[in-house]
């Protein structure tokens, strides 16, 4: 289905101010830079990101929070973002900062309609305040709660018109996961090929979670 298909400036008609939008990517890997320039271009502010990390100033979504079009980070990591860190410091972005696994996690139970997901990880430290913990079987978990978006940007290798999306090598990171727990998906392609020319074996997120596409080559 080639409606599935549209310009980057339709991409402005998913946006609002204070949305919240999951990105795939490490360090920048992975994240659709064509999407993100379409965000930067639209001025939309107050934006809660979900993602694994807020990769350089200059790359992946770093670009709008340097343009102070983000309210608050949910990551695992800054580190490679001094931009944010300066923000954080200064009171100017809110960051929450989710250890990896857990963060995937949280996506999952998001995606899968789960109410949370029970974690050791944390127990005794500073991510454990104002957390729930429960015992089983004499072990304490945290209670991490499931995370949804209004929105899932992705970049895929290749795709057909039905939207089967395919990755490449170590790009695939969080793009899957994030597919599954955002109210509006939207893919960017390298390569669009006819339906059927993808092995159903090798199609990493159905079509069924893609709802539009743009081209990185239009």
């Amino acid at each position: 289905m080639q409606k599935k298909l549209i310009t980057t400036d339709k991409i402005g008609g998913f946006l609002k101010d204070g949305m919240t939008i999951m990105y795939g990517g490490f360090m920048g890997c992975g994240t659709p830079s064509k999407i993100v320039n379409a965000i930067l271009e639209s001025g939309i502010k107050d934006i809660t990101l979900i993602g694994n990390d807020t990769a350089f100033v200059d790359t992946g979504v770093g670009p709008l929070i340097s343009n102070n079009q983000v309210k608050k980070v949910i990551t695992s990591h800054i580190g490679t973002n001094r931009e944010t860190g300066r923000k954080m410091i200064a009171g100017e972005i809110e960051v929450e900062l989710v250890p990896q696994g857990t963060l995937a996690e949280r996506i999952r139970c998001g995606g899968a309609g789960l109410g949370g997901v029970l974690t050791p990880t944390g127990v005794g430290t500073i991510v454990a305040e104002s957390k729930e913990i429960l015992s089983v079987n004499g072990r304490e978990y945290l209670l991490e709660l499931p995370l949804r978006a209004d929105l899932a940007i992705m970049h895929a290798h290749q795709a057909d018109y039905n939207g089967n999306l395919v990755y490449q090598y170590a790009a695939r990171n969080f793009n899957p996961l994030i597919a599954t727990a955002a109210d509006t998906v939207i893919a960017q392609v390298d390569e669009l090929v006819e339906i059927g020319q993808i092995h159903p074996d090798t199609v990493m997120t159905p079509a069924a979670l893609v709802d539009f596409m743009v081209s990185t080559n239009d």
